[in-house]
């Protein structure tokens, strides 16, 4: 399966099931939108992070597999090379699946994007729009088709470049000057009651 070569096999066996994302795809949506405007966070950057968002702590291997993606992903977005992938289940799951997994992401790309900046460069309003758009897509059965499948096709490739657009040209700043761990500072705490997608995207479906 293409699950095993893209990475999704792992990174959905070690991120499935944490209550505080929605799902694996909506955390690699959000380390992508952290390093559109950070350094690549460190293993204890990780862990104040997922701290400040009340996540439960990650064993050893999952923190390792979060820390090289975003090495990865940092480097891919930083060299402007167009072959940035999102992390989403491949076409052997169902549709549905797919269409849920990408709007996860989107929803974790402006979450990311959000915390680590605070701020929207003016040409950049209209991208977190459309990410906003696709986040609040919902699958519904007519939608399993040969035309729903080419409506995801065109959706993926819209958003998927996004990303690189809102990296490029920008100064990267160091994790502790962000947004996001200027709150660790402040001791300003996610309720854990809250989801992220709830605080962070308020127009998305539940």
């Amino acid at each position: 399966m293409q699950d095993d070569i893209s990475g999704w096999s792992d990174w959905s066996r070690n991120f499935e099931g944490i209550e505080e994302i929605s799902s694996p795809s909506e955390l690699h949506g959000l380390l992508t939108g952290i390093v559109c405007v950070t350094e690549a966070p460190s293993r204890d950057e990780w862990l104040q992070i997922l701290s400040t968002l009340a996540v439960p702590a990650l064993d050893d291997e999952a923190l390792d597999l979060l820390v090289d993606e975003t090495i990865d992903v940092f480097h891919a977005l930083s060299e402007d090379e167009l072959d940035y992938l999102p992390m989403l289940p491949d076409d052997e799951h169902h549709l549905s699946e797919r269409v849920q997994a990408l709007a996860d992401w989107c929803a974790g790309v402006v979450l990311g994007f959000g915390l680590a900046s605070g701020h929207i460069r003016a040409e950049e309003e209209e991208l977190i729009e459309h990410l906003q758009d696709v986040a609040a897509v919902e699958f519904e059965e007519s939608d399993d088709d040969e035309e729903g499948e080419e409506s995801y096709q065109e959706l993926y490739e819209f958003v998927r470049l996004i990303p690189v657009s809102l990296s490029v040209g920008r100064a990267k700043i160091a994790v502790a000057e962000s947004t996001l761990l200027q709150h660790v500072k402040n001791k300003l705490n996610v309720p854990a009651d809250s989801s992220v997608v709830e605080m962070f995207t308020p127009h998305r479906p539940s």
